[in-house]
């Protein structure tokens, strides 16, 4: 879909609306999904942060697994481990990542547990924001567990970077989606009795990572004996790139919630760190400079609490449109596909939600359907952390459905 100029400056303003404006209505939802503060992360016997070992050139190759700590487990877990797998940073080499499995307390069923695959939402870009080495927030762990109950295996990687050598790369498309088909193929070489059946779900950037994984899933594990069936992607941050290329020191004068002033800053800082050809720090105040620097260690709570107020001008000397090309660039990086799918999509979106406004999920639903692609809306009157909640009423028939399918 192409969109005008002028559909595209109505829609940061919707944009813009939405989030200002439900953050004004819904005061006592805004953080309801904001996780407890940051603990020193429990590795499991695997503190990989500085690996200097081999990495394997396929991707997708089993390197070395331990039992998870048992502090660390879901509520609904019946066994867990957390394992190294080799996959692709965002420079293109070869790289290293974690991920935890989880599996039902249930007996395996003949051909094994149907796997799903978490893409999980943002946590931070510094090693001790590693999921796999915190314990899940009530709302992940409810969620896994929800999945887990229904007789399925999960298994949810870190991202490359995230707990292992070099900086996770937030939002970008190819990295997060390598990271979660490569997990699966690390998976089904652990002894675990997993199927080769296996859909993703991912919530906020886990659904920007779900949704490009699902774009390639059949091609990033062809030959690796895998059988991807769909994806359920719940408050996605699509067509973000249209609002992020307008960044500057003339952004429109609206004090954003702090999730949202949060997330811009890690893109700067993901982008920076990946297109050193890009002149970033270029555009940046010595006090944008100094955020995007934090950006790549601070985790989530404490960042949001040092972001809160911050007015997301003050970041920028020259605007992001001053780049050549600045929005193809950053549709590059982060971008969602509208089209190129050849499996069911789930898209659930809550209309009060402020982290990531209604009207991105729904501009995406806009291009699916135009391009005919095999995808379902879900609309519910929730925030951000209520979606994934409101959602398993919908979802969990889907998956149910999409993994039976012959």
């Amino acid at each position: 879909m192409i969109v005008s100029p002028r559909v595209r400056a109505r829609l940061v303003t919707l944009v813009l609306a939405v989030g200002v404006g439900t953050s004004l209505l819904t005061p006592a939802t805004a953080g309801a999904d904001s996780p407890p503060p940051t603990a020193a992360p429990v590795w499991s016997g695997l503190d990989v942060r500085d690996y200097a070992g081999p990495v394997p050139t396929t991707p997708g190759t089993l390197i070395r697994s331990v039992p998870l700590d048992r502090s660390l487990w879901v509520r609904s877990a019946g066994d867990a481990r957390r394992f190294l797998y080799s996959s692709v940073d965002q420079h293109g080499k070869p790289a290293v990542s974690t991920a935890a499995v989880f599996l039902p307390r249930s007996r395996p069923p003949a051909g094994g547990w149907p796997v799903v695959a978490w893409a999980h939402g943002t946590v931070g870009l510094g090693d001790d924001c590693t999921p796999s080495a915190q314990k899940r927030s009530t709302r992940d762990d409810d969620y896994i567990s929800h999945w887990l109950d229904q007789g399925y295996a999960v298994v949810g990687t870190d991202y490359t970077g995230l707990g292992t050598p070099g900086l996770m790369s937030y939002l970008n498309a190819d990295v997060e989606a390598r990271s979660v088909v490569d997990s699966v193929s690390a998976l089904r070489q652990l002894d675990l009795s997993t199927s080769p059946r296996w859909v993703i779900v991912g919530q906020s950037q886990g659904a920007g990572a779900a949704m490009n994984a699902a774009r390639r899933a059949t091609e990033l594990s062809r030959g690796r004996g895998l059988d991807y069936r769909g994806v359920v992607a719940t408050g996605t941050p699509a067509n973000i790139e249209s609002i992020i290329a307008l960044g500057g020191p003339t952004f429109p004068p609206v004090r954003l919630p702090a999730g949202l002033t949060t997330y811009l800053a890690y893109i700067i800082a993901a982008v920076r760190e990946a297109r050193p050809d890009l002149p970033i720090d270029g555009l940046l105040t010595p006090s944008g400079r100094s955020v995007a620097d934090l950006a790549e260690t601070m985790c989530l709570p404490e960042f949001e609490k040092r972001l809160t107020g911050v007015d997301v001008r003050s970041f920028f000397a020259r605007p992001i449109s001053s780049i050549p090309n600045a929005r193809a660039q950053l549709a590059a990086f982060l971008g969602i596909p509208a089209s190129g799918y050849d499996r069911p999509i789930f898209l659930g979106q809550g209309l009060t939600d402020i982290d990531v406004p209604a009207p991105f999920a729904l501009s995406l639903a806009a291009q699916l359907t135009q391009n005919r692609q095999p995808f379902e809306l879900h609309v519910y009157p929730t925030d951000h952390s209520g979606t994934v909640y409101a959602s398993q009423r919908d979802s969990t028939p889907f998956v149910a459905r999409v993994l039976a399918a012959r």
